[in-house]
């Protein structure tokens, strides 16, 4: 298609049920109104991952701009854009510093951490952990490289936050007319909305031998739809340019493929995930393979 309808109405309904939760529902019943708004903010991060992989028009300023306004504030669409697409060199992932997405240290730089650091970095290697503690995580990190890279005027960064600060502030603006306090909205829309994403990006990929292997097939999920079936994490490597709603269907054709290709690193469901590593840390925080003895320059 031309035209992406499914993904278009995705996008108004998003907006639009955020609207509709803070202007409607926060005066009669906030609680609901909070948290419709936080399923609504991690459904537009999903919505934003979409459209970087040039979804729902052919015009990549088109697909910036339906997904512009941020929900959850933190991160801007450019930036996010140029370090995810990064993470799809398969043959880089869970690379400390290859793979912008790897939750991976190396030895020596791991070996330099305070103490309290690595806690909160064996905290976060279990699930539990991965939702509460790993958005301050994430985002802390985030912005202190970010802050690095404006100073040192790294191409883009300036450009892509001057676009990204005018968005969050209407997003403010709005709550703030909406009589939400700007505190509340942060505690109880963007961390739970950002929490919700990080159940899926919790397991998304292991250290394996083979690209292939390295991403993770959860079978079936009621999140689903707000992952936009990511969740189907292998079809979306493989097949990075198909649309959310085509990802179900590819995988039932071959099924039995995927799962081969993938190694067996497959779930049915993420309760089963919660089972095995709700607790429980999933792996060590140094990487078993990559850049475990290389300093600095390496």
């Amino acid at each position: 298609m031309r035209l992406e309808w499914p993904t278009l109405g995705l996008i108004v309904v998003c907006y639009g049920a955020w609207l509709a939760a803070g202007f409607w529902l926060w005066p009669v019943a906030s609680v609901l109104a909070l948290a419709v708004m936080a399923v609504t903010a991690a459904l537009h991060s999903s919505l934003v991952h979409e459209c970087l992989h040039g979804h729902p028009t052919r015009s990549r300023r088109i697909n910036e701009a339906l997904v512009s306004v941020p929900l959850s504030l933190a991160y801007p669409f450019r930036r996010y854009k140029a370090t995810h697409l990064q993470h799809h060199h398969d043959d880089r992932l869970t690379d400390p510093f290859d793979d912008p997405e790897s939750y991976y240290r190396a030895r020596w730089q791991y070996d330099r951490f305070p103490a309290w650091l690595k806690t909160l970095l064996r905290w976060n290697n279990t699930l539990l952990g991965r939702v509460v503690l790993g958005p301050w995580l994430v985002a802390g990190a985030f912005f202190v490289s970010e802050a690095a890279l404006i100073r040192s005027d790294a191409r883009g960064v300036r450009l892509a936050w001057a676009l990204h600060l005018p968005a969050a502030l209407l997003v403010l603006a709005l709550v703030w007319v909406m009589g939400i306090p700007l505190w509340l909205y942060v505690v109880a829309v963007c961390w739970p909305g950002l929490s919700l994403i990080a159940i899926r990006t919790f397991a998304e990929h292991r250290w394996h031998e083979t690209p292939e292997g390295r991403t993770i097939i959860v079978e079936r999920s009621p999140l689903a739809w707000l992952f936009l079936y990511n969740n189907l994490h292998i079809v979306h490597h493989r097949l990075p340019s198909a649309p959310w709603y085509r990802l179900p269907h590819l995988y039932r054709d071959r099924r039995e493929e995927w799962q081969a290709m993938n190694g067996g690193y497959v779930f049915p469901n993420y309760l089963a995930l919660w089972r095995r590593w709700g607790l429980r840390v999933k792996e060590p925080v140094v990487h078993p393979v990559l850049r475990r003895d290389a300093g600095p320059a390496a």
